[in-house]
């Protein structure tokens, strides 16, 4: 058992790495740092942003800034642990002026997230924000339409819901993100990914 721990942390250490080195668009040229991850390296939830910002950027992890601590703030609340999820995002470079990553972006940062969730290997995913949900997904339906509604594809649990960004903005959509972070919570704990919450 040891050894396959081992194993898993050489795996992962050359995956970061291969992000570090990754010149595959012009996002690497603007960068202070690659943005690859925070929480468990094996999770059964991955929450799937749309892209690094200034803060993430300056730090090199996902959601820091104020939509991280809400974020933050949500995950306690309903009592998740760090090793329960991993955070990460379509591209691993901030666009630059925090503007929405360009199909070409995402198609070039896509093997390398597309390895991530290989070693991670979630069952259910938490798509935050419009963005996360058409590049992930490849659909055109809009965020309003699409959140709160599960989809199930290769064995995995899809939920796509608001950006922390975008509940800050308009306050009116807060229940909506509480909401779906509880939905989340049910669907892991019903699958036996998760404990269930002590009454």
């Amino acid at each position: 058992m040891i050894k396959l721990q081992d194993q898993r942390e050489k795996h992962w250490e050359a995956f970061v790495g291969r992000c570090q080195a990754c010149r595959a668009c012009e996002l690497s040229e603007s960068r202070q740092n690659v943005v690859v991850w925070r929480g468990g390296i094996r999770a059964p939830l991955v929450i799937l942003g749309e892209g690094p910002g200034a803060d993430e950027d300056r730090l090199g992890l996902p959601f820091v800034g104020r939509s991280g601590k809400l974020l933050d703030q949500l995950l306690t609340s309903f009592g998740f642990d760090a090793g329960d999820y991993h955070i990460a995002n379509i591209v691993k470079c901030r666009p630059p002026g925090n503007r929405v990553p360009t199909e070409e972006e995402a198609r070039a940062c896509r093997p390398l997230l597309k390895e991530q969730l290989r070693l991670v290997r979630p069952t259910v995913y938490l798509l935050m924000g419009a963005t996360a949900h058409r590049y992930f997904m490849g659909s055109s339906t809009g965020i309003t339409q699409a959140r709160g509604i599960w989809t199930e594809s290769n064995n995995c649990h899809i939920l796509p819901t608001f950006h922390p960004a975008y509940v800050l903005r308009d306050p009116s959509k807060r229940t909506f993100l509480w909401q779906d972070i509880a939905a989340v919570r049910q669907k892991l704990e019903e699958l036996d990914l998760i404990e269930k919450l002590k009454a």
